[in-house]
């Protein structure tokens, strides 16, 4: 029996599907190989020939499979504006506007090539799973970034009040603060701005014990999330009609 276009894409459980599967992962991962050696100084032009034509070859491929996989899917504009589906596009797209643009001059837009290891994501069913989980604690998650936003802002305003008038050139405004108040929430603790008065230093413990919920909470939510995919999933495989010989 001949596979259809859709099993050969899309379904990682045939033969053709698993083939496919392979090689655009491995051609992924060697896309991202290449970008990393075009950094490297001095390579001969012989060398940077060679790493503009897989180039030219790997997002030829890319963009079949994104047009493919646009042709296939029930819905085309639900593909397009999909998650994986905006993933396929960035990740060919600094190609086609380097046809017409200097990237050289927009090196964030160039950055956007490493969109292509998100691809795997894909491929991969733990993080597909991930990707549920993130679904699952969507609302918590948000809720905890707004009340994250709104203790960067009083930690800032906080350091602010005590450390202002001591060290007015790190902590002169409270703009100034909010870069303090990132590394200590999150309790990175670069070293390059800390207290020296005593009110600064009290309040900088506070806020250390405060940054390890920070840290604690995120990762709570997002392991219920995960322990709660897991089980839609199994329930799912449990629901599916088993095949007959």
């Amino acid at each position: 029996m001949t596979p259809t276009l859709q099993e050969i894409v899309e379904d990682t459980n045939t033969p053709q599907g698993r083939v496919f599967a392979y090689f655009i992962q491995s051609l992924i991962v060697l896309s991202l190989i290449a970008f990393s050696i075009e950094t490297l100084p001095n390579l001969s032009p012989a060398v940077r020939s060679g790493l503009t034509t897989f180039e030219y070859v790997s997002v030829a491929i890319f963009t079949v499979e994104y047009l493919l996989r646009t042709f296939i899917a029930t819905s085309k504009t639900g593909y397009i504006f999909s998650f994986f589906g905006i993933l396929d596009l960035l990740a060919i797209l600094p190609f086609y506007v380097g046809l017409s643009v200097d990237l050289r001059s927009l090196r964030a837009f160039r950055l956007l090539r490493l969109f292509r290891i998100m691809k795997l994501v894909r491929y991969s069913a733990a993080m597909r799973r991930f990707h549920v989980a993130l679904t699952i604690a969507k609302e918590e998650l948000i809720l905890f970034v707004c009340v994250t936003a709104i203790l960067l802002f009083l930690a800032a305003v906080g350091i602010h009040h005590f450390e202002s008038q001591a060290q007015p050139e790190q902590f002169g405004s409270i703009f100034h603060c909010l870069w303090w108040a990132v590394v200590t929430l999150t309790t990175v603790g670069y070293g390059d701005a800390y207290p020296i008065t005593v009110g600064g230093r009290v309040f900088t413990f506070a806020i250390l014990l405060v940054g390890l919920g920070v840290i604690s909470v995120p990762a709570g939510l997002v392991a219920s999330a995960l322990a709660k995919a897991r089980q839609l999933e199994d329930q799912e495989r449990l629901e599916s009609p088993v095949e007959k010989p």
